[in-house]
């Protein structure tokens, strides 16, 4: 899993970047980079945006491709089960690890709603950004109850 962090220095903000253990890529942060993006985020997590429409481009295979635009289509403040997707897009049930794996590849947190996907029995299963904050996202779209401490 990726990892980043970042640190004020006296030429400005450094961006590291990692697996967890090691940094792999250090650079600047550019306070103006991906405006549109930045706000439509912001938007969002002030529950004031249900979808996104700024530019974003994320590689991967043709499997990859097709899962992730079934994610793209389930509907904010909704759930569907990984056997669900699967069938959506005819995928074999035995196949039901390769659309998880295909889902935990998605480059696009938060965008691509990824975290909308649960458990056949409503369970949180896995999340690149933790599954803490798959129920965070959840909750701020409706479609969990906040967890009482």
């Amino acid at each position: 899993m990726k990892t980043y962090t970042t640190m004020d220095t006296p030429m400005g903000r450094l961006v590291l970047e990692g697996d967890g253990s090691r940094v792999v890529a250090i650079g600047f942060e550019d306070p103006t980079a991906f405006a549109e993006a930045r706000q439509q985020l912001s938007e969002y997590f002030a529950g004031d945006r249900k979808s996104f429409d700024f530019p974003a481009e994320a590689g991967g295979t043709p499997f990859q491709q097709r899962v992730w635009a079934a994610v793209d289509e389930i509907a904010y403040g909704t759930t569907t089960t990984y056997g669900r997707l699967a069938e959506q897009i005819g995928v074999p049930r035995d196949r039901i690890r390769a659309v998880g794996a295909a889902i935990g590849a998605n480059p696009l947190l938060v965008v691509r709603p990824c975290h909308r996907v649960v458990g056949a029995d409503g369970s949180l299963t896995g999340y690149a950004g933790g599954v803490e904050r798959k129920h965070e996202l959840l909750t701020l779209e409706g479609a969990r109850q906040p967890q009482l401490i």
